[in-house]
């Protein structure tokens, strides 16, 4: 049995499949980076050390919007992309996970 299709991207501008694609690359990092999930420093330090260059992709990104005159965020659509992109399971990752009992 083959996996449910999901839907399609909507349309899209460039920057901002670029302003997607580089959010979610530093909300990955975030995740990975989270002291309340397990994982051991190594990897944090990793991701943190990547991150830099990550935030600096993500402004160059809303940089090149503002000055193509994409003033506004279209924050319907731009969401619409995030789910299709697994957006929620991947800034889940960002928060604390549910307590624990004991």
């Amino acid at each position: 049995m083959l996996p449910p299709e999901l839907p399609p991207l909507p349309a899209l501008t460039r920057a901002e499949s670029e302003l997607i694609d580089r959010y979610l690359d530093v909300v990955d990092l975030l995740g990975r980076i989270n002291p309340a999930r397990d994982g051991d420093t190594y990897r944090g330090l990793r991701a943190a050390q990547a991150l830099v260059g990550e935030a600096a992709a993500l402004r160059d990104a809303l940089e090149l919007m503002h000055r193509r005159g994409e003033t506004e965020l279209h924050s319907t659509t731009l969401a619409r992309a995030l789910r299709v992109l697994d957006g929620e399971r991947r800034t889940a990752r960002v928060s604390l996970p549910p307590p624990t009992d004991g």
